[in-house]
């Protein structure tokens, strides 16, 4: 297994930045970058892209591809207890209101 990976952003190795710069004189190229991999980042987005723009490229660009690999046919829906909402007031006159979503357990599938 490799201590890095590179960026999948599909057009990371087109963006003009002095670190994507590598080649001797006379043959430069712009490369992709080098994504060192740490126990922070592996397993994270990070450690597949070096910045968001990279991710958003890559989404914009593969989004119905992954998207397909595993579509959603019907809606997703958690059972709750009704919501209890409850009003809070300042000794200024401002109110504020705060509301408690509990799951129901009982009705889990």
């Amino acid at each position: 297994m490799s201590d890095f990976n590179w960026c999948h952003g599909p057009q990371c190795h087109e963006k003009h930045t002095v670190d994507r710069v590598r080649g001797v004189k006379g043959s430069k190229v712009l490369r992709t970058r080098k994504i060192k991999l740490n126990q922070y980042i592996e397993g994270t987005q990070w450690g597949f892209f070096c910045s968001n723009h990279c991710q958003n490229d890559f989404w914009k660009t593969y989004a119905t591809q992954i998207v397909a690999i595993a579509p959603r046919t019907e809606c997703q829906e958690t059972p709750i207890k009704n919501p209890e909402r409850t009003s809070h007031s300042t000794r200024w006159g401002s109110v504020w209101h705060d509301t408690k979503i509990e799951v129901d357990e009982t009705r889990q599938s």
